[in-house]
């Protein structure tokens, strides 16, 4: 997620680059033909374009909004996570004692509990992670050559290793070995949390009460992953998008048949006291169509790249670094060695991810 606006407008313009060159070049070709060639037959009337460019305005704010919905839902899913993943620690470290056992065990087993616990939570968002991260056919922002240029340049954590390699440390071989054969590995992860933590409370290691507030407490992020997993796998309904895409596109076909005979028209009436500037004012529409086209263009494409709030784009819920904070306050929670604990990852061109 972009973290300074300093940068925006430059970013903006390297994001933008090629299709502004298309629609200066496009319409450059038009005016060739209608000034230099003299094709005065094509041109269109100002009106009905407008009509045409007032619909396309709705229904581009429409996609917007809706794209802005699905961020903001998906942001305040991984805040839930943030919030309860605390709450699993806390009670984690409170609630695994001897206070209720038969056969108390030491100190050093109870850390290692603890930590097991902590860790395979901390397995868990990593898989939830990569879950997330996994291209759906839906999913072609990386089919554009410069959002492939931006996706190169923010190194996305997910997309340089693997949840094989993320898992080593965190759980046991055994136990990686086992969660990868499933193919919801977050899931599988909190069935093993569950099995465990009713394992430690057959042992009075956990007293029933605290075994029932930690199921519950389960139970919720099964609820978080299933609400992250739903805006995954349910995209922004194909027909909106793909006429939204289609009506635009021909707006900007249009556009310079309307506008270069209105330009055409001024320059006429500017040739009786300003000749030079009369004779050439018709080329002004060349930026002013691509300008045009640039704001439709750039808003359906920032609609596009919202619709998939987990995709890797600039734009993005920053689960990477969501997912890191939580695991340093846990790491710190439970005293390991600083040295031990990783750090955020570092922002790129400005983004969070």
């Amino acid at each position: 997620m972009l973290t300074k606006s300093r940068y925006s407008n430059r970013e903006m313009f390297l994001w933008t680059r090629w299709a502004t060159f298309r629609f200066l070049s496009y319409a450059a070709i038009v005016a060739v033909f209608y000034e230099a060639f003299g094709f005065y037959f094509l041109r269109i009337p100002w009106a009905p374009l407008a009509v045409i460019g007032t619909a396309v305005a709705f229904i581009v704010g429409f996609r917007n909004n809706a794209s802005y919905g699905r961020i903001w839902e998906a942001r305040k899913i991984w805040g839930g996570i943030v919030n309860t993943s605390r709450t699993w620690g806390m009670k984690t470290k409170d609630m695994v004692s001897n206070q209720h056992t038969i056969t108390p065990v030491s100190d050093v087993e109870l850390k290692a509990i603890k930590t097991r616990l902590i860790h395979r939570h901390i397995a868990w968002m990593a898989a939830l992670r990569h879950a997330m991260r996994t291209k759906k056919p839906w999913e072609d922002f990386d089919k554009d050559r410069s959002n492939t240029e931006w996706m190169h340049m923010l190194n996305i954590p997910e997309y340089k290793t693997t949840l094989d390699e993320e898992l080593d440390g965190l759980i046991s071989h055994d136990e990686k070995d086992y969660i990868l054969t499933k193919t919801n590995k977050a899931t599988a992860l909190l069935y093993q949390q569950s099995d465990d933590i009713k394992n430690l409370q057959k042992r009075g290691l956990i007293w029933e009460f605290s075994f029932l507030e930690l199921e519950n407490i389960l139970q919720e992020l099964f609820t978080l992953q299933g609400k992250s997993e739903r805006i995954k796998n349910f995209p922004y309904p194909r027909q909106f998008a793909t006429l939204s895409s289609v009506f635009i596109l021909i707006f900007i076909v249009l556009l310079p048949f309307a506008v270069l005979p209105e330009f055409h028209k001024i320059g006429l009436t500017l040739q009786e006291n300003f000749p030079i500037i009369g004779k050439y004012f018709v080329w002004i529409a060349i930026p002013f169509c691509a300008a045009i086209s640039w704001v439709f263009y750039t808003m359906e494409r920032i609609g596009k790249v919202g619709e998939n709030p987990f995709e890797g784009t600039a734009n993005d819920v920053p689960i990477s670094a969501i997912s890191r904070g939580i695991e340093i306050d846990l790491r710190e929670m439970l005293d390991e060695d600083s040295n031990a604990i990783p750090k955020q990852h570092k922002q790129q061109l400005d983004v969070q991810m």
